[in-house]
């Protein structure tokens, strides 16, 4: 590789790493346990990286690929840079996500050197259409981590959206395919946040 094509990989890779920078901004719905703000996208990814290490025994599949997985949470969410994120339960932003998160995998992913651009991309298509165990698995980690922070945080997000048990158990549902164990944590965590008043049944 000539240098001046190499100066051009490395301004392509660089332009990519400021770029997804602006992830940092990126507000969600779910609150920090401790209830002082909401958490934005970088946060929430760099926590299912850190979940996926320590939660890799309850993957579903003995053989699966960790650096695959880790790989798959830090970037699924940078489409959001542009599409924004968007409410697990509010249907009507739902309608379009598709289209706008594809919109800005173009267009995000297609900031790096080829290479680079066409194997994130996949990564990114790999957990969205959660066909391997690795994606089942980041896709089940993913869909924890809010239930774990609406928990412990009394069902705040929950509570604001007026959610109900129905809602929450078919968008969670996927994750008895990829972590069983923590699906059936799931359940008995959503069992107590009724007692307790934070989910409505």
């Amino acid at each position: 590789m000539s240098d001046q094509n190499d100066d051009r990989r490395l301004e392509q890779q660089l332009d990519f790493v400021r770029e997804v920078d602006k992830l940092k901004q990126i507000e969600r719905q779910t609150w920090l346990l401790d209830g002082s703000r909401r958490e934005n996208d970088a946060e929430h990814s760099w926590h299912l990286a850190l979940m996926a290490i320590v939660l890799r025994e309850y993957a579903d599949g003995q053989d699966l690929d960790l650096l695959r997985v880790i790989e798959m949470v830090v970037i699924h969410d940078l489409v959001e840079i542009d599409a924004g994120d968007t409410y697990a339960y509010d249907p009507e932003a739902n309608a379009d996500k598709a289209d706008r998160e594809q919109r800005a995998a173009e267009r995000i992913f297609g900031l790096l050197p080829d290479d680079q651009a066409e194997r994130l991309r996949a990564l990114w298509e790999e957990f969205e259409q959660r066909t391997t165990p690795e994606a089942r698995f980041a896709a089940s980690l993913d869909r924890f981590q809010p239930v774990m922070h609406n928990f412990h945080t009394a069902g705040r997000a929950w509570r604001e959206h007026g959610i109900r048990i129905e809602q929450v158990l078919a968008r969670n549902r996927p994750m008895a395919e990829g972590a069983p164990r923590l699906w059936q944590h799931t359940h008995a965590l959503l069992d107590e946040a009724i007692r307790r008043g934070y989910l409505r049944e």
